[in-house]
């Protein structure tokens, strides 16, 4: 596509600019460097001692460490660690689907741009699959007693397809980038307008992880409004290419507001939101895309799913089957494994 970039973008208020996701200087003295005779048997054994890096300045602690994870009085615990798996999920399988795009973007600052929105959505996985183990440990796979990989990390590498909860939009293989802009555009949208309703939760944890969330998904919606437009207005080709990308996963939209029996037990608690009370605002949002790229809504049904199962219930395309197997496949093969 020759379709020129959007212009600069300037982060809603309060959102983190992407310059700042290098992790804090160090303020306790320089790290101590290894010497080439340390630890032969691992050429990547801790470079830095004592100095745990990850994405956004946090580090290999447990995610929720000081957090009170208490269940809140009259709420059903594994209602709790479903509706945040669900949650969790649909934040990983996509991130992880983005991750794919390193490297292959149309240019470095797009490349950089699906890379941060992968992390931002990484690090929601994180925080709520790590609430889902702590809500109802029962949902984590066993390992070797010794084995030191997280509960977080059980979840994400050691449960087949059939036990992920996410939306089947998530788990679409990529396309040109067309497509993962109108992918991004349909996904933020719903999830921003959820994470805003879910900042009410009785859930503290729940909360805190929402209103972070709006934050970056403001920016995720506002990257892909952007392309849409630009892509629709461009080039006949980028045109075209928009309107099959969105033509291709418009059966998949009406999945995310259907109210899954959790969705619903955990919104009458007053943890949770009911997807169906979110399609209007979101309609409305996606709409206001179409109508500035002079674009109209494809005409397409919603994707059947089989005996009333979709996503939320564990049916999957195959798709996800073979994208797990090659997520996974590292820490299955070395359960005891550290990194």
């Amino acid at each position: 596509m020759t379709a020129q970039p959007p212009e600069a973008r300037t982060p809603a208020d309060g959102a983190e600019t992407r310059a700042s996701r290098a992790p804090e200087p160090q303020t306790s003295g320089a790290p101590e460097i290894r010497t080439h005779s340390d630890d032969h048997d691992n050429a990547y054994s801790g470079l830095l001692v004592n100095d745990a890096h990850w994405a956004f300045g946090t580090d290999f602690e447990d995610p929720l460490a000081g957090v009170d994870t208490t269940v809140p009085e009259g709420v059903d615990a594994a209602d709790l660690a479903a509706y945040c798996l669900m949650l969790g999920d649909d934040a990983l399988v996509l991130s992880q689907r983005l991750s794919e795009w390193c490297s292959r973007a149309p240019d470095l600052e797009e490349d950089i741009a699906l890379a941060n929105i992968a992390l931002d959505l990484l690090g929601q996985a994180r925080l709520l699959l790590a609430r889902a183990a702590a809500a109802d440990p029962g949902l984590v796979p066993q390992l070797p007693e010794d084995s030191p990989v997280p509960d977080e990390d059980r979840l994400a590498f050691f449960r087949d397809d059939t036990a992920f909860r996410n939306v089947r939009l998530a788990e679409v293989p990529n396309g040109d980038f067309a497509e993962a802009v109108a992918k991004i555009l349909l996904f933020s949208t719903w999830r921003m307008a959820l994470f805003d309703r879910l900042r009410g939760s009785r859930d503290a944890v729940l909360s805190a992880i929402a209103e972070k969330g709006v934050k970056e998904l403001t920016y995720h919606r506002d990257f892909a409004g952007r392309w849409v437009v630009t892509l629709a207005r461009g080039t006949e080709e980028s045109r075209t290419r928009l309107l099959t990308a969105f033509d291709g996963l418009w059966p998949l939209w009406p999945e995310l507001f259907e109210t899954h029996p959790v969705e619903a037990a955990v919104a009458e608690a007053g943890i949770g939101v009911s997807p169906a009370g979110v399609a209007g605002e979101a309609d409305v949002i996606v709409d206001q895309v179409f109508a500035a790229a002079g674009i109209d809504r494809p005409e397409r049904g919603a994707l059947a799913g089989v005996r009333g199962r979709k996503g939320r219930d564990g049916l999957h395309t195959e798709a996800l089957s073979r994208m797990l197997a090659e997520m996974q496949v590292v820490a299955r093969a070395h359960p005891r494994g550290t990194w």
